[in-house]
This record gives C-alpha cells, structure tokens and sequence, in this order.
C-alpha cells in the first residue's frame, strides 16, 4: 500500500484520538441538553387525567375498534357532541305558532295573500309526494301520544305532514305542525321532479310545498320552518320550542341523521317520542340505522320498528 493511500488517522494517531474525543463530548452534551430540555418540557405541561389514560390504554386495546365500542370513551365522541345552549323555560303549546311567526317571519304569516301573482303560473294547484308517507306508524304514534306540537324535520312536499293533519282532526286534535327543511332538494332532484319550476335559480319547493298547504286548508295546523335542520334544531332549542312527537326524514347518510337525531331529542318532551323513516334501506347499517342504534345504545334506549320507521318512545324508558 501505498503512503498516501494509507488511513488519515495513520499519520497523526494522538491528534486524531483528541479531536473524536472532543467531539464526542460536545456531541453528548448537546444531546443531554435536548433531552433535558424536553423532559423539562414534557412535565411542565399537565399530564392527562388517570381516568383518560386507562381510556387511551383501552382504546390502543381494540383491535380492531367498534362503533360501540368507541362510543363508550366520551371523548371519541366530543367533536360529534351537541352542545347548544337550550332555553330554560320550555314554551307552552299554544305559543309555539306566534314564536316562530315572530322569530321567522317578522310576525306575519307566510300563507297571507299566497301565492302572489307573478308564481301562479309556475305552482301547481297540489302536488303532494313523499316516501313512506302515509305508514301505519303515523296513525299508531299520534293515536297514542296524542301530540299537541309535532316537529317534522324534513319535509320535501308536505305528504306525511298533511297525513298527519288529517290524522289530529279525525281524533279531534288541534295540533300544530313545523315542517324543518331547507327546501333545496338535492342536487339532481329535478332529474326526477321535472315539473318543480325554478326562478333565476331558485327552486319553488317552498312555495310549492306551501300551496299544498293551502289546498289542503291546513294553514293554521301547518308552518314551515325554511332553514337547515341543524340551524333549525339549534334555533327551536334556543327558543324554548318542544314537542311531543318528532319525526327525522331529512339526510339519510350518517352524519346528517346522527345530528338531527341528536338535536331533535333535545327539544323532545319527556315522555315524548321521536321517530323516523329508511331504518331499513340498501345502506343496511351505514346510515340512518347505525346512527338511530349508536344513538339508542349510548342513552339507554330501546328501539321498536313500524314498517320501515324506527321509533323511540321515552315514555317506557321512563317507565322502566
């Protein structure tokens, strides 16, 4: 081998030891600075509670996690939690209509001089469609609950809300009736609905939907509440409005249903009953059914089915 192929460290042994002890030294005294700056660090913050410790160690337990499983560790859940600030003083029946008449529409109702001239043309005198609208479980509920308020939270065209109009009279029931909807449909609904008109871009369903309600002469039974059933929900709640039956038709995707459910037993009266449609679809247990079991299992409620509704009575929760 050649001299001056020969290992650097060959030419000057002891310069070179030096050299690496020395920066081993200020190599380690700056890893021991970071490490201790870290663990200075690290305990100032507060540690976690020990009882959200054992909720962390038994969720790196589950293998893998289920809905219910994680539905049992509140804080899995507080991103999804509903926390409006609700009124203390729950509204009296007979003031329910002139609360939202004055909140909503400036204390004026919406059916007066309706529908003005320039929509005649483009509303049909009725036209009445919903899905499931007209059930047994309507009949049965409002038999047995005897609803003096009911809120419909979804309402498309009217079709189970003027059902259950005609339902009240027959047993002689003067109940009020909100329908909370949003009256946009879906994207692509006029696919389907090619004779709902739209105006510069605005699709009349409420409108439609209104003059439903005036055919059918269920204008005092019957007001619409035009705004998105989560605003919606947390309005009525704020408001003090409850009610003795809700029913729940709106988004049928998991997330919508598991708001509205949530929000819509907030303002449910004890005792009273909240219900809904699509319980058994071709989503089988992605939809509105995983949210209505999530829903019934973390309150301690029991789940009855009428045709394709789900239904929750209070009443025997309370009872048991």
């Amino acid at each position: 081998m050649k001299e001056d192929q020969r290992p650097l460290h060959l030419h000057n042994p002891q310069r070179n030891k030096l050299s690496i002890t020395k920066l081993f030294t200020h190599t380690t005294a700056y890893v021991i600075i970071v490490l201790l700056s870290y663990t200075l660090g690290y305990l100032s913050h507060s540690s976690p509670p020990q009882q959200q410790q054992q909720q962390l160690l038994q969720l790196s337990q589950l293998n893998p996690p289920s809905v219910f499983q994680l539905a049992n560790l509140p804080s899995q859940l507080d991103n999804f939690r509903v926390t409006t600030h609700c009124s203390n003083s729950p509204l009296p029946p007979h003031l329910v209509f002139p609360t939202v008449l004055d909140r909503v529409f400036n204390g004026s109702s919406p059916y007066t001089n309706f529908p003005p001239p320039y929509l005649r043309s483009f509303l049909k005198q009725k036209r009445i469609k919903g899905w499931g609208s007209d059930g047994a479980v309507f009949e049965n509920l409002i038999k047995r609950v005897k609803p003096r308020v009911i809120i419909e939270v979804g309402t498309f065209l009217g079709a189970s809300a003027l059902h259950m109009v005609n339902l009240t009279r027959k047993i002689g029931l003067q109940t009020q009736i909100l329908c909370l909807d949003d009256f946009r449909g879906w994207p692509g609904f006029r696919d389907r609905f090619k004779d709902i008109n739209t105006i510069n871009g605005d699709v009349l369903l409420l409108q439609q939907f209104m003059q439903n309600v005036v055919y059918f002469n269920a204008t005092r039974s019957v007001l619409p509440v035009p705004f998105s059933t989560a605003s919606g929900l947390q309005k009525l709640c704020e408001w003090g409005i409850t009610a003795d039956l809700i029913e729940i038709d709106a988004g049928h995707d998991f997330i919508s249903a598991w708001g509205d459910i949530n929000r819509a037993y907030r303002i449910l009266r004890p005792g009273g009953v909240i219900f809904g449609h699509d319980y058994f679809t071709a989503a089988d247990n992605r939809g509105v059914r995983r949210a209505v079991n999530l829903f019934a299992q973390i309150n301690n409620l029991k789940i009855k089915t009428d045709g394709q509704h789900w239904v929750i009575d209070t009443a025997l929760a309370i009872q048991i």
